[in-house]
C-alpha cells in the first residue's frame, strides 16, 4: 500500500516522557509536523542507538516545528525502565509511544504479526496528520536521524513551495528545481 497523503487514524495510546506516562491521540499530533519513528523493541541493540541519535537531534527537529514519537509495542512501563536504565534512551525527551495491541504499527504497515514487533519506519506526517514522507527497514538496518531531519526540512519545503521541488542531497539555502519543460534532458 501507497501510505502518500493517507492520514492518522483516530486512535487512543499510552506515551512515556519526561518521567510522566500521558495520554495521546491522533489530534495531539496535528497542527505541528510529526515524525512517527517506529522500533522492533526496548531493551535490544540497534534501537537505542537510534533512539539516541534521534536525542541528540531533537532540538533540530523542534526548531522545524516538528515533534518525535517513538513507537514499539512495548508498554509505556517498559519505555519508563528502558529510559531509567539505558544511557542512550536515557536522553531521550520526545514521547515513547506504547503500541502494545499494535494498532498504529498495523495501521502503517509495519507490524510483524509473527514477532509482534514493528519493522523500523520512518513516516513524516504535516501539521494535517497526512504522511508526506515514509521509509520502512528490516529489522536489522539502523536509520540516521540527520537524514530524517534532511527529509523533514524538503518536505516542509515543498508544501510551502508548492512549484519547486528539491533535488538529492539538498539542504536549506541550496537550489532547488522549478519542474517544466525547461529543465526536460537538461539534468
Amino acid at each position: 500500500m501507497n501510505y502518500i497523503g493517507s492520514t492518522l487514524p483516530d486512535f487512543k495510546v499510552k506515551a512515556f516522557q519526561h518521567g510522566e506516562v500521558q495520554s495521546l491521540t491522533a489530534t495531539d499530533l496535528k497542527g505541528h509536523w510529526s515524525v512517527l519513528f517506529f522500533y522492533p523493541a526496548d531493551f535490544s541493540f540497534v534501537c537505542p542507538t537510534e533512539l539516541g541519535d534521534l536525542a541528540e537531534h531533537y532540538a533540530a527537529f523542534k526548531d522545524q516545528d516538528a515533534e518525535i514519537y517513538s513507537v514499539s509495542e512495548d508498554t509505556e512501563f517498559v519505555h519508563q525502565a528502558w529510559h531509567e536504565q539505558s544511557p542512550e534512551v536515557g536522553q531521550v525527551e520526545y514521547p515513547m509511544i506504547a503500541d502494545p495491541a499494535g494498532d498504529l504499527a498495523r495501521h502503517y504497515g509495519v507490524l510483524d504479526e509473527d514477532a509482534g514487533q514493528a519493522y523500523r519506519g520512518v513516516f513524516i506526517l504535516d501539521p494535517a496528520g497526512a504522511v508526506r514522507s515514509y521509509t520502512i527497514n528490516d529489522m536489522g538496518i539502523g536509520r540516521n536521524a540527520t537524514e530524517i531531519l534532511r527529509t523533514l526540512t524538503a518536505a516542509q519545503f515543498v508544501a510551502e513551495h508548492g512549484d519547486r521541488v528539491c533535488p538529492a542531497n539538498w539542504h536549506p539555502g541550496e537550489a532547488t528545481l522549478q519542474p517544466g519543460t525547461k529543465l526536460v534532458g537538461k539534468i
